[in-house]
């Protein structure tokens, strides 16, 4: 179907790929996976021809078509939502073009109508005229309302922007699927509708991401970039973090055994080459010696922050009690009346739609916390009726969404961290630094030029060294790479204390949540005590039942 053939790439000085071979066959999914920085995204532009190599090439079955999700949001800006998801089939937007300029005419030639029969003949072959139902459907399966279809895509937000640009790709139903962080600004319900989109799709698609529960639901393949190549492994992610312990492991062993070989030939050899009567051994085994090859083991780019959170002072039994939170904005109610009460050791992860209100929740109760002498980051919201009581043993550490709001300073890493505890000795700073990956002269770089992977990381580093007993997250797992959020995961898991976040991450929900607070759009919640999985059962259960008791109540009218 497709492949990479030889492909070499340098950056200057910095090769990233080194001769790298790639098959990709149809009916698979493959999940392109690497530390960041390794070149997914650089190789998925080669595979899309978006960039060329310095040597080799890509290789494409006779046929085949290629499409890559976007990333220009507002390339579509004066189209609308619809239009911009059908112009993903070029030929069939193209005979709609000419059609509509046709139509559009207060006269029309014989020619022209014989021209427009030609179009409607052609459109009804590629079965135009369902494709705007179609459209229309993948729009719904993500989550944009059909009142939204017609509107022009600058009406759009950024994240909305994207759902429909993917709507767009999917739509086009290439033979080879190219998705870079397809899952971006997804809430859990449309990357759930995704998953099964994906999973019966007929052709083949390569798909970049950071969401360790997507990835083994949809993939067939893993393909890791790593030390400038690109290795193909049969299986989800999770079997392959396997396989590749395993054969790491076995090279390893099988090394020692090697080496303990050599050490036995070589004190053989030293020993009775001078011996007459052995002299014959020993020059065999000095051949042999010759023969053995230790495998190479060439250790991975990928870097796990080693992440702690530990209270430096324990918390009472009493946490947080929510008392009817509400929030508006304009004529928009957003949270309405909400209550719940948080005791210690809770861990909650806060889970709706997106614009349902998750991050106002946090914004309200980050709001309310007022403990002096807290270092906390000042950007809740007060709420418009209700209260959130805090109890007074919590000491509260919190990360907003969008961590870059905190570091916009001209300070140094090592200087920002500092002044949350500044009577920490520097080398305890730096350590801390170090456990999260910034390294040497990284520590003295500006906290505001980092890129959104680090900042995510400085902020978690503030986290640890103020040692909270309560911790609140929003979205904490954004811009991060699988070895950083597999480290949060379980950090958060291994945390005796008490943590409210917000996520769309279920493989993260799964690990850390003992409760599950979801925003419905209707505008009621629900409050459930226990894992993500017991969740998910109880839901379908709950959706089961109710599509029942409607078929029955149908039935008696």
């Amino acid at each position: 179907m497709i492949s990479a053939k030889d492909i070499t790439l340098r950056f200057g000085k910095k090769t990233l790929f080194d001769h790298v071979t790639a098959k990709f066959n149809p009916g698979y999914c493959y999940g392109l996976i690497g530390a960041n920085g390794s070149g997914k995204s650089t190789f998925m532009k080669i595979l899309a021809g978006q960039m060329k190599p310095d040597e080799g090439e890509i290789a494409l079955d006779r046929g085949v078509k290629v499409a890559m999700l976007k990333q220009d949001q507002y390339a579509f800006d004066e189209y609308s939502v619809l239009d911009t998801v059908l112009m993903g089939r070029e030929d069939l937007w193209k005979i709609q073009q000419e059609k509509d300029a046709l139509y559009a005419k207060p006269h029309m030639t014989h020619d022209e109508g014989i021209k427009v029969a030609e179009l409607e003949a052609h459109f009804g072959d590629m079965d135009g005229y369902a494709a705007t139902a179609s459209a229309g459907e993948l729009l719904e399966g993500l989550g944009i309302d059909t009142e939204k279809h017609d509107w022009k895509m600058k009406q759009l937000t950024g994240g909305w922007k994207v759902r429909v640009l993917l709507a767009q790709v999917l739509f086009a139903k290439p033979d080879v699927l190219l998705l870079d962080e397809p899952t971006n600004n997804l809430d859990i319900r449309t990357i759930d509708w995704l998953e099964d989109y994906l999973n019966a799709y007929e052709g083949t698609i390569i798909v970049i991401s950071h969401d360790r529960h997507f990835l083994n639901h949809i993939c067939t393949h893993i393909a890791d970039v790593d030390r400038e190549k690109v290795t193909v492994y049969s299986g989800n992610y999770d079997f392959f973090v396997m396989a590749s312990k395993q054969t790491l492991d076995t090279k390893m062993t099988e090394n020692a055994r090697k080496e303990k070989q050599i050490s036995e030939l070589k004190a053989f050899v030293a020993r009775f080459s001078a011996n007459a009567s052995k002299s014959a051994q020993a020059t065999s085994r000095a051949r042999l010696l010759e023969k053995i090859e230790l495998e190479t083991i060439i250790q991975s780019s990928r870097q796990y922050p080693r992440l702690f959170f530990k209270e430096k002072q324990g918390a009472g039994k009493d946490i947080l009690n929510v008392k009817s939170i509400s929030k508006s904005y304009g004529d928009l109610k957003v949270l309405n009346k909400i209550s719940f009460i948080v005791g210690n050791g809770d861990k909650i992860a806060i889970i709706g739609p997106n614009g349902i209100g998750k991050t106002t929740l946090i914004k309200c109760l980050v709001g309310s916390y007022q403990a002096e002498g807290s270092t906390i980051a000042q950007w809740g919201v007060k709420t418009d009726e209700g209260l959130a009581a805090w109890g007074s043993t919590v000491r509260l550490s919190s990360m907003p969404q969008d961590v870059k709001e905190e570091l916009t300073t001209d300070m140094t890493a090592l200087q920002w961290l500092r002044q949350f505890a500044p009577l920490e000795e520097g080398q305890v700073i730096r350590g801390m630094l170090g456990r999260m990956l910034f390294t040497g002269e990284e520590q003295d770089k500006s906290v505001k030029v980092l890129s959104g992977g680090e900042c995510q990381r400085m902020v978690l580093s503030r986290l640890m060294i103020e040692g909270g007993n309560t911790l609140i997250l929003d979205e904490p797992t954004n811009h991060m790479d699988l070895e950083s959020i597999e480290s949060l995961s379980q950090a958060l898991a291994d945390f005796t204390g008490t943590v409210i976040f917000s996520s769309h991450d279920q493989d993260l929900i799964g690990k850390v949540a003992n409760r599950v607070l979801e925003l419905k759009p209707d505008g009621t919640y629900t409050d459930f005590k226990g894992s993500y999985g017991e969740y998910e059962e109880w839901s379908a259960a709950e959706a089961k039942k109710a599509k029942e008791n409607k078929a029955k109540a149908g039935s008696k009218k």
